[in-house]
């Protein structure tokens, strides 16, 4: 696995997942309150009217949100699959107004066609399958306007409920995130890398030239969703679960350690630097 190209295998993995890709989410109660807390997240700092550049868009469950909330999205993604099944949504919900496509890997952003976003939205750890994430946030500042922001949902380092499988011997998954050089992802008989960040590292690459916004966990008791048969073998504690959850994603060390994160930087205006 030493040669993996991780944006073809990426690309190639989740456009085979891209016809299942909303039933899988519609069958797993975790994945569904994650959404839920991100859009919360972002409500509090979108607005109707705005314009927002949404990178790995996948099937555009997010960029379909945004739109019914007054917004309009350009949605990109490199699956074609993915962008396939979006399109269809576009057009059954008669939303060409509010969503534009296009192809683009957001190593590539120089290929946006438009510019001036007024937010960049980036959902569930689609980033992390690039190591060099510092030179994608670099290019945020180019398609941004003055006083914009960008939000991000990424993977980092520690998870509490990844690193309690070392109890139950899966050493492989618990320390997976702890590897310097990456951990090797499969999905659809696919092989590709992933890469996990922690968010002081994310915040250092936006510079000095923004500032932090909001910093959330997602997901720090909450158990990751692959563990989707939780919620039903243990609904009274899920429940427990999420309402902690929310109470202490704000908090350190819950809005750092957790299967998620979701981080929103803004580009100061040139008078505030």
């Amino acid at each position: 696995m030493t040669n993996l190209s991780p944006f073809n295998n990426a690309s190639e993995a989740f456009s085979r997942q891209s016809a299942s890709f909303d039933n899988i989410e519609d069958h797993n109660e975790i994945l569904q309150w994650m959404r839920k807390q991100i859009h919360a997240h972002c409500m509090r700092h979108f607005k109707p009217g705005e314009t927002i550049l949404e990178l790995n868009c996948g099937t555009g469950i997010d960029a379909t949100y945004f739109a019914g909330q007054g917004m309009k999205v350009h949605a990109t993604d490199l699956s074609e699959g993915m962008l396939l099944e979006l399109k269809k949504k576009i057009e059954k919900k008669n939303l060409a107004d509010k969503i534009s496509v296009q192809q683009c890997s957001f190593t590539k952003l120089e290929k946006i066609e438009k510019k001036n976003f007024d937010r960049i939205f980036s959902d569930f750890g689609g980033m992390n399958c690039e190591k060099e994430i510092d030179k994608v946030i670099t290019s945020f500042k180019a398609l941004l306007k003055p006083g914009g922001t960008a939000t991000l949902v990424i993977m980092p380092p520690v998870c509490p409920w990844e690193l309690l499988l070392a109890l139950k011997g899966n050493f492989k998954t618990a320390f997976r995130r702890l590897k310097k050089s990456g951990a090797v992802s499969h999905l659809e008989g696919e092989h590709f890398m992933s890469y996990y960040f922690a968010p002081s590292k994310i915040i250092s690459d936006f510079g000095m030239e923004y500032e932090t916004v909001e910093l959330q966990g997602l997901g720090s008791l909450v158990p990751p969703p692959y563990l989707e048969s939780f919620p039903q073998k243990h609904p009274g504690l899920f429940k427990k679960l999420k309402h902690l959850d929310e109470k202490v994603c704000h908090t350190f060390p819950f809005n750092r350690w957790a299967d998620h994160f979701i981080l929103t930087m803004r580009l100061k205006p040139l008078g505030e630097l």
